[in-house]
């Protein structure tokens, strides 16, 4: 069994050789009928492949753009400069700028001429931390939903797993491989995940390679899926996370968690230390990215709206704290999700 739930032969990313290397990425916009991967040797193909979903998960995108500042800086410019530009390919994932932040920090804590290797140093210290916390996220998961019966049902929405870490197992995925390593063997329902099908692209593609028993099902099945008795949980990621516990996730996140509430099925959040963002009051104040309405448009390779059609496409929604059992994190669960819980658990 051990062999089934070993690491895949992939890796999200990673630097290449010493100081004047680079970064290569899994395309993940090619997954998963091709693995190709992308070398990025500049800022600008860093921010590109950020913005393109290249590289995408809070996690993931907060290492890249890490090694994204020592590429940058390879060319002359300032951290400082690489950082604002990095800072503009995405709003949502609170990560990107924590990172930036340790980036910017680093290159301020030292001499200058070794700057170069104190910057890898530093993205490779933010590399390793979040597949720490990768492991002690699926660890503390895996002991709150130890009283699941073996082979229960477990929906996800979006893709939450390795691909979206630097070098670890991710966040509400890595619960379920962890599960699935003591023996549970959880049957697995993921959403599909409109417009770009994270879900069916991603979610099944690791499933797969972990051996896993996986459902993939039409976002709009969810709610008879869990009437039907098949949902005994449900576990998702998150982007940002206000210090009410209010979390922003990938769209139609919202949704399942009202349809989890109105069948009494407890709906968990996986995630790091690092997505909370304690300066958010609550949910509102979390920066919602906008998508090109071609997204929706063109969902599948081929024209699917009239021309014309006025198109609305957030990439992200918000989850109320009041609809989350708890927050699985790398220090712990915060349950019952709160303000006071949360800045417990984080102070």
């Amino acid at each position: 069994m051990a062999d089934s739930f070993s690491k895949p032969r992939y890796s999200t990313l990673r630097w290449h050789d010493g100081v004047d290397g680079h970064l290569v990425l899994l395309d993940q916009t090619r997954l998963p009928t091709e693995t190709v991967y992308l070398e990025c040797r500049t800022a600008e193909d860093v921010w590109q492949a950020i913005r393109r979903l290249n590289v995408r998960g809070a996690p993931a995108i907060g290492v890249a753009a890490a090694y994204g500042v020592c590429v940058g800086v390879q060319s002359g410019r300032s951290v400082d400069e690489v950082c604002d530009y990095l800072a503009t390919s995405r709003p949502t994932a609170v990560n990107l700028f924590a990172a930036l932040d340790r980036m910017q920090r680093a290159s301020r804590d030292g001499n200058v001429p070794d700057l170069p290797p104190r910057l890898l140093a530093e993205a490779r210290a933010i590399d390793a931390e979040d597949r720490e916390m990768c492991t002690a996220i699926a660890r503390h998961g895996a002991d709150l939903l130890a009283d699941l019966p073996t082979g229960a049902g477990i929906l996800t929405h979006c893709n939450a797993g390795g691909l979206v870490s630097g070098s670890g197992d991710g966040t509400a995925l890595a619960v379920i491989f962890e599960l699935a390593r003591r023996g549970q063997r959880p049957q697995v329902f993921a959403d599909e995940t409109r417009p770009l099908l994270q879900g069916a692209r991603l979610t099944m593609w690791e499933l797969q390679q972990r051996n896993l028993d996986a459902t993939l099902i039409c976002d709009s099945a969810a709610a008879q899926v869990m009437r039907e008795g098949r949902i005994q949980a449900v576990i998702t990621g998150a982007d940002r996370i206000a210090a009410n516990g209010d979390t922003a996730n990938k769209i139609g996140t919202y949704s399942v968690a009202t349809l989890a509430r109105a069948h009494d099925i407890p709906f968990y959040v996986a995630a790091p230390t690092t997505t909370f963002d304690l300066s958010l009051e609550g949910g509102s104040e979390i920066p919602i990215e906008q998508r090109a309405a071609e997204e929706v448009t063109h969902a599948f390779g081929r024209q699917t709206a009239p021309d014309g059609a006025n198109v609305y496409n957030p990439a992200f929604d918000v989850t109320p704290a009041e609809l989350i059992t708890a927050i699985i994190t790398d220090r712990g669960a915060i349950q019952p999700v709160a303000r006071d819980t949360v800045c417990a658990l984080l102070d």
